[in-house]
C-alpha cells in the first residue's frame, strides 16, 4: 500500500531492537540516538543549513579559510566525541553536532572549490559518488539504512558519515545552480522548496520507499536553507538582501535554541523507548 507524505516523510522503515537489547558493536543499552522524523525535525535541520552556510561564510571572511577550517573542525570533532559518548538521545548534543557538520560541510565544500579549484559541477559528482559509496557499504554491511536502526556504534558512525556527506553534496548543488548556472539564490531557494516535495509525493503516489524519501528529502534540506539564507545575507549586487552573513547567522540561531529548547522540554521528537522507560534527558 502506499504510504501518505507525512509518513514518507516522518517514519522511515526499520527494525526494532527492544531497549534490553546489546547488539554486536553497541554504545550502551540499544536506544536510538537520533530523534524522532516530525514535524519539528525538518524546521530545526533547514535552519541549521542555512546558519552553518552563513557561518561558515562569515568564519572563512573573517578569520581566514585556514583558521576558519580549524575551528570548524575542532568543533565537529568535540561535537561527535559528545554524541558517541552519550547513551541516548539528547537533543541539545545531537543538534549542536549537527550544527557542526553544516558548518565544516560548507567549509569543506568551499575549500575543495575556492582554494582546490575545483568546480562546482565536479564537485557534485565526486559528492555524490562518495554519499553513494557510504550508502552501499552501510547496507552492505547492516541490511538498512533507516536511522530507527541507529542503535549500535557502527550504525551510529555510518549514519554520521552520511549527515556529513550529504552536507558537503548539498552545499556543492546550492552552489552550483546560484553561481555557476547564475540562476541565482531566491531563484534556487524556490527551485529547492519545490523539489523537497518530490519525495513525499513520490511516497504518497508512486510508493517510494521511506527510507529513500528520507535520504532524498534530508539531502535537498542544505540547499535549499543554504539558498535562503544566502539570499538574506549577500549584497544585493549579488541578488541579496544585503543583510551580511553576521546577522543572519545570529537571526537563525535565536530559533534554533528556541525549538531544540523545545524538544529538550517537551520531548516531543525523544523516541519513543525512551519515553516508556523514563530516560529522556536533555
Amino acid at each position: 500500500m502506499a504510504q501518505s507524505s507525512s509518513e514518507a516523510l516522518a517514519r522511515p522503515a526499520g527494525e526494532g531492537w527492544s531497549h534490553t537489547s546489546l547488539p554486536e558493536g553497541g554504545h550502551g543499552p540499544g536506544w536510538s540516538k537520533v530523534p524522532q522524523v516530525t514535524a519539528l525535525f525538518w524546521g530545526v535541520k533547514v535552519l541549521t543549513t542555512g546558519m552553518g552556510e552563513t557561518a561558515s561564510d562569515y568564519l572563512g571572511r573573517t578569520l581566514g579559510p585556514i583558521p576558519a577550517g580549524s575551528l570548524g573542525l575542532a568543533g565537529l570533532v568535540t561535537l561527535l566525541i559528545l554524541q558517541f559518548r552519550t547513551t541516548r538521545y539528547r537533543p541539545w548534543i545531537y543538534w549542536s553536532a549537527i550544527v557542526m557538520v553544516s558548518v565544516f560541510g560548507t567549509m569543506a565544500a568551499d575549500v575543495v572549490h575556492v582554494v582546490a579549484g575545483i568546480p562546482y559541477t565536479v564537485s557534485v559528482i565526486a559528492f555524490s559518488a562518495a554519499l553513494a559509496a557510504i550508502l552501499a557499504a552501510w547496507y552492505g554491511s547492516e541490511g538498512t539504512l533507516s536511522i530507527h536502526s541507529i542503535r549500535t556504534r557502527r550504525r551510529e558512525t555510518f549514519y554520521w558519515a552520511t549527515v556529513l556527506a550529504t552536507f558537503a553534496l548539498g552545499t556543492a548543488v546550492g552552489d552550483l545552480t546560484a553561481g555557476t548556472l547564475h540562476w541565482g539564490y531566491l531563484p534556487s531557494a524556490l527551485l529547492f522548496t519545490a523539489l523537497i516535495a518530490v519525495p513525499a509525493l513520490s511516497g504518497r503516489f508512486l510508493g517510494l520507499n521511506a527510507v529513500a524519501a528520507f535520504w532524498w528529502a534530508y539531502v535537498l534540506t542544505r540547499p535549499l536553507g543554504a539558498s535562503f539564507a544566502d539570499w538574506m545575507g549577500v549584497s544585493p549586487s549579488r541578488g541579496g538582501l544585503g543583510w551580511g552573513t553576521g546577522p543572519v547567522t545570529l537571526t537563525l540561531i535565536v530559533p534554533i535554541i528556541l525549538l531544540v529548547g523545545y524538544l529538550a522540554i517537551s520531548h516531543k521528537d525523544t523516541p519513543a523507548e525512551q519515553q516508556a522507560m523514563g530516560t529522556t534527558a536533555a
